[in-house]
């Protein structure tokens, strides 16, 4: 009876000890609990938890599992951004950071390769039919041609203005002419607006960078605050 009796406490005390590789009693009302060991004693189970014991009717235990039946939650995979690798291309071509075009692209048209604005910009980067021609485009509305251009236009406007990011959406959006005219960024609501959502767009998507890496031309940070107010639109 004693050795019987000391078995038993034996084996109780294997089964409560902390262990690497835990187990869940699933209950009759749905209830999972995570036990690192238990005992059947008659009619009853002496769950073994981390904060101590308790004991659970047998005919309440559905069913004891070990925990490696879980399938863990599978990441989520990394989703890239519509035509990235058209982006990328034109990114690496002209020196332009990737992640300004496609904020660029995301304030332009929404990634739809057939937007057509009121002032008949065309295309993912709203190119100007006239601008377009001047870059050598042959289909505005083909996602590369259009992407090609569009950077190369970025490229152009990021020297003209010495890399400041501001001064170059502003251009991009309102024309070089409107920047020369007021020797800043013309204080339209529109192109205030759009600055801000670009750089927005684009500081979200930098912030989000697992490592800093050495940031290529025109990818300065300007902090928003230094636009000017609004005045009239063009």
């Amino acid at each position: 009876m004693r050795l019987k009796r000391a078995a038993l406490l034996l084996s109780f005390a294997v089964l409560a000890a902390p262990s690497l590789r835990a187990e869940y009693v699933v209950l009759r009302s749905g209830q999972r609990l995570r036990v690192t060991g238990y005992q059947l004693l008659g009619d009853k189970y002496r769950l073994q938890m981390a904060g101590g014991s308790v004991e659970i009717a047998a005919e309440d235990v559905v069913a004891i599992e070990p925990e490696d039946v879980f399938t863990p939650v599978p990441s989520k995979p990394v989703v890239k951004p519509p035509f990235r690798e058209l982006v990328e291309a034109a990114a690496a071509r002209y020196s332009v950071d990737a992640d300004l075009i496609t904020s660029v692209i995301a304030v332009e048209s929404n990634f739809d390769p057939k937007a057509l604005s009121r002032k008949n910009a065309r295309g993912l980067m709203q190119l100007l039919p006239e601008t377009a021609a001047r870059l050598g485009v042959q289909n505005i509305y083909d996602p590369q041609e259009n992407i090609d251009a569009g950077t190369r236009y970025l490229r152009e406007l990021l020297q003209k203005y010495n890399n400041d990011l501001v001064l170059t959406l502003a251009a991009y959006n309102a024309g070089p002419e409107r920047v020369q005219q007021y020797g800043r960024v013309p204080p339209f609501p529109e192109t205030l607006s759009y600055v801000r959502r670009v750089k927005r767009s684009y500081d979200k998507s930098k912030s989000k960078a697992s490592t800093k890496t050495p940031a290529p031309p025109g990818t300065g940070a300007i902090a928003a605050s230094s636009l000017p107010r609004a005045g009239r639109s063009p």
